[in-house]
């Protein structure tokens, strides 16, 4: 069974808006590029996948834009290349590495979690939330910027019940920016 790691970017005061500040710098792109390296498949909304698409797609020459950083090309070849399952009631088709999930949500990412493999990221805000009401998501990583944004989408607003969690992992960076990962309490713990 493959286990499902949702994976965000947040600021101190828990917004998870890309624009609020979230600037990846060299340490933080080099740890996402390992964190995808890793990854079977990336889970993602509509959303998401428009957004990442949109700024990681290798374009047709072969070669990234000039605002693609040297230090940022090991993310950008990783994610473009990675599998990608699109959550859509909206989208017709898909494509760069993905496919649609279509159905029941519980039912789709079970069937992708029973396949073998070594793992599923997902990303984003909508889908995780819903996923984590599910009880779907089998590890949370927060890479926490030292950052107040003081607006904007905070992480898990909206979350039908507390979710208990353990610190499994912690990475401290030379900017102050902490990534956590922690895995919910079993409710017989």
């Amino acid at each position: 069974m493959r286990p499902l790691r949702y994976s965000i970017n947040v600021t101190l005061d828990g917004c998870v808006h890309h624009e609020t500040g979230i600037l990846p710098d060299e340490e933080s792109m080099r740890f996402w590029a390992t964190e995808m390296e890793q990854a079977d498949a990336l889970l993602l909304g509509r959303v998401t996948y428009e957004m990442m698409e949109a700024a990681w797609r290798r374009p047709p020459s072969g070669e990234w834009p000039d605002w693609v950083s040297e230090w940022e090309v090991p993310f950008a070849e990783a994610i473009d290349r990675t599998q990608k399952y699109v959550v859509s009631s909206t989208l017709d088709r898909v494509d760069w590495n993905a496919e649609l999930v279509r159905g029941d949500l519980g039912d789709a990412v079970r069937r992708l979690k029973d396949q073998p493999g070594g793992g599923l990221w997902v990303g984003g805000v909508t889908l995780p939330r819903a996923l984590a009401d599910l009880g779907l998501i089998d590890e949370y990583e927060f890479v926490v910027q030292p950052v107040l944004a003081g607006h904007g989408p905070t992480l898990m607003a909206g979350l039908r019940e507390r979710t208990p969690l353990e610190l499994v992992d912690r990475l401290g960076f030379r900017s102050g920016t902490v990534a956590l990962r922690y895995r919910p309490v079993s409710a017989t713990a």
